[in-house]
């Protein structure tokens, strides 16, 4: 889905407090959880605007799910986790078959968690001509997309359908155009002179798709407006979407929410995502100059976006080591990365390559002993009865990339609290079925970090 675009310089900025601690570092780990079930407004806050950014809250997609959160879906859920990331390794390999891997104004907004949403990725509330629609966060993906009246086929979602009929602002783009020539994701109907809109199909690696045709709108933030916002009006789709209203893409084509508001926010987005753990937890996605809101928090780690021509919609790193506990694994240093790891804040667990992997799995049970083990969980392999325990303490995890930035993976994005007795507890990171895969940092190893990327050309390149 990605669109080809001229070689540009990214950098990620990780916001970071970390723990010192002699002999093993360890993080306390609480195990009793209070989850709220309901059906509360799905709906965030309005986005508002502050010292030139815009500010939207982001919350799990849970938080607008009329079901409960069940061991059953939330296994399904990884399930699927599993086919995005086997999705996105076919992508990197039908993209890189024929050639190497090349070397390598502000606005904020509620960001919450999806467990009601019934989905383990993040949504904001961002305005689409009139009408308020809640979104899923994805870094891996282009094209921002909405459920549209009439629809052929939709799944259900909390709130209404958007309503093109109804919004003076909104515009088809049409088959004959020179926007529908030029987009990547737009085509004509298989006779173009009975087809008068832009068709566009996305589709997913977990199976879920989305097909419609492509529009311009309105988009609105915290006062801002940016016109002439291309989205697609989504008239057949179906996945584990939960209730959310669509999707919002971050990723790094012309079609993305960051390219086309580049005038606006000059390609400089941040986002803290909230631990799920917590009922109400809420973090923010930020749009725009980052230096008003977050001037006075811990000194920003900044670590070099590798380029690749092939993969240009993705946002990769380079991943240089990582700690378990204080003690470096003692892998080759090509395993870190195999030519970059992508951070996708649309995968939910982190995959290592498999060598990796196993290092990490090793030092971790070595220091993490005493404790009786418990069945595998779909994707998760790793697990311990911890019944009894209201907390814990366990390892720390620490990354460490190019220019030496080191995201200290938080205490909630480490152990993966499979039943609230805790008698299933499972180490939150899987491995890769191939060691030459490229690896994913996913959201639950991002958690309350504040992450910045900045896609201005200020730094020197390779």
């Amino acid at each position: 889905m990605a669109a080809s675009t001229p070689y540009s310089l990214f950098l990620l900025s990780l916001y970071l407090v970390i723990g010192i601690a002699s002999g093993v570092q360890t993080k306390t780990f609480h195990l009793q959880r209070k989850l709220q079930h309901g059906t509360p407004e799905c709906l965030l806050p309005q986005s508002r605007k502050e010292k030139g950014a815009i500010i939207l809250e982001m919350k799990d997609r849970g938080e607008c799910s009329e079901s409960e959160r069940k061991g059953d879906w939330v296994e399904k859920q990884l399930v699927l986790d599993g086919l995005h990331v086997r999705s996105i390794q076919n992508h990197i390999r039908k993209r890189t078959s024929s050639s190497q891997i090349a070397d390598s104004s502000e606005t904020q907004v509620p960001l919450t968690s999806g467990i009601k949403f019934q989905t383990l990725n993040y949504i904001v509330t961002m305005g689409l001509g009139s009408q308020n629609m809640s979104v899923i966060v994805d870094t891996g993906s282009d094209l921002t997309w909405v459920q549209c009246e009439p629809c052929r086929s939709c799944y259900n979602q909390n709130g209404p359908l958007f309503k093109p009929s109804t919004s003076p602002s909104y515009q088809p783009i049409l088959c004959n155009s020179t926007t529908c020539q030029s987009l990547e994701l737009g085509a004509c109907g298989s006779d173009p002179s009975t087809s008068a809109t832009c068709d566009y199909v996305v589709n997913y690696g977990d199976g879920s798709y989305t097909s419609g045709e492509l529009g311009i709108e309105k988009l609105g933030f915290g006062g801002i407006s940016v016109s002439n916002f291309v989205f697609g009006c989504g008239r057949n789709n179906k996945g584990l979407f939960g209730g959310a209203s669509g999707l919002m893409g971050l990723g790094r084509s012309e079609l993305s929410m960051i390219s086309q508001t580049n005038a606006t926010f000059g390609g400089v987005f941040s986002y803290c995502l909230p631990s799920t753990d917590q009922a109400g937890a809420s973090g923010s996605l930020v749009m725009g100059n980052q230096s008003g809101v977050f001037k006075n928090v811990t000194p920003i780690a900044y670590t070099r976006m590798l380029p690749n021509l092939q993969l240009s919609n993705f946002y990769i790193l380079n991943l240089t080591g990582i700690d378990v506990g204080g003690v470096s694994l003692h892998v080759q240093a090509s395993s870190f990365g195999n030519g970059g790891v992508i951070l996708d804040s649309g995968t939910v667990i982190s995959r290592l390559a498999p060598s990796v992997y196993k290092a990490l799995k090793a030092k971790f049970l070595e220091q993490f002993s005493g404790f009786p083990s418990a069945p595998g969980f779909s994707i998760l392999d790793t697990c311990f009865n911890l019944t009894g325990y209201d907390q814990v303490n366990i390892p720390t995890i620490s990354m460490y990339f190019e220019g030496n930035a080191e995201l200290n993976v938080d205490a909630t994005g480490i152990f993966y609290l499979v039943k609230e007795d805790a008698s299933r507890v499972c180490l939150a990171l899987a491995s890769l079925s191939d060691e030459y895969e490229m690896g994913i940092i996913g959201n639950y190893q991002q958690r309350n970090q504040r992450v910045l990327y900045d896609a201005k050309l200020s730094q020197g390149a390779l």
